[in-house]
């Protein structure tokens, strides 16, 4: 390759590094909408389209998505089965209701930490390091997430787990219809281990759990109310930003490690009321 190839080919790297910490900037700010002539395309939903009829076939309704009922019922089944984190970690395992699962994920990866912490911290997602060793936020985001634990003095008092299971194909977000065949099996990890709190590690996060629309830059430093789907379950969550969005914007994380003073505080001053 010669000096001018080289030249174009580093050029088109930098910017497609750029356009990737760009794209990751606004997916935790909340951007969803695009303001184009043309609609928005959903290019997740487009693997799970039905394909159009053939000529003459009777005419069909488009589907709007894969059912996930039954799965979601099985998940709730196996999930009420597990009598320990042990019991949960297989049933996970053994799983077939999530998608993701054959998106060629190595392995189910489901969690980390203090069986009984009084934290329990929610991410978004496995990544690459994670899938490959089986434990959630081991790779740089997780590194810098341990770090930073550490230093509130919070590093044995935490419980980490994601709002799915098994890595998304491209490192994508996970979709809502994922995060929600999956849910049953996160309450129940929330019952065994019985946190006080939970810490919500980015806007995928923030969003399924609390089901609410803003961005995680709108959501992060503020108290809310968790609730478990069956009402059984009541904790007070804090959205915080994700750990591998503070690598692409460092500035971001002294807004990241407020939060987590503010969590550290809270714990160990349970008199003090919470802060909108």
């Amino acid at each position: 390759m010669d000096g001018q190839g080289r030249s174009d080919l580093q050029t088109s790297e930098t910017g497609t590094r750029a356009l990737e910490s760009l794209l990751g900037f606004w997916a935790e700010a909340g951007v969803d909408t695009a303001f184009t002539d043309e609609p928005p395309v959903d290019r997740v939903a487009e693997r799970v389209r039905p394909q159009p009829a053939a000529p003459h076939a009777p005419a069909t309704p488009a589907a709007a998505g894969p059912d996930v009922s039954g799965a979601i019922d099985e998940a709730r089944r196996l999930a009420a089965e597990a009598q320990d984190l042990a019991g949960l970690a297989a049933a996970i395992a053994a799983f077939d209701g999530c998608g993701l699962k054959f998106e060629g994920a190595r392995q189910a990866v489901f969690s980390r930490g203090v069986a009984d912490a009084p934290v329990m911290v929610i991410g978004e997602a496995p990544g690459a390091d994670e899938d490959a060793q089986g434990q959630p936020f081991v790779g740089r985001a997780g590194k810098l997430l341990d770090k930073m634990l550490a230093a509130a003095g919070l590093a044995d008092r935490v419980f980490i787990t994601n709002t799915v299971f098994w890595r998304p194909s491209g490192n994508r977000n996970p979709t809502a219809q994922e995060q929600l065949v999956c849910a049953p099996f996160l309450e129940r990890a929330i019952a065994l281990v019985q946190p006080r709190f939970l810490l919500l590690a980015g806007g995928a996060s923030a969003k399924a759990m609390l089901q609410r629309p803003e961005g995680i830059l709108s959501l992060r430093g503020r108290w809310f109310d968790w609730t478990s789907a069956d009402g059984a379950l009541a904790l007070p969550a804090l959205p915080t930003l994700h750990p591998a969005f503070l690598l692409r914007q460092p500035a971001a994380k002294k807004r990241a490690w407020a939060d987590i003073l503010m969590l550290s505080e809270r714990l160990d001053r349970p008199e003090r009321p919470l802060g909108g």
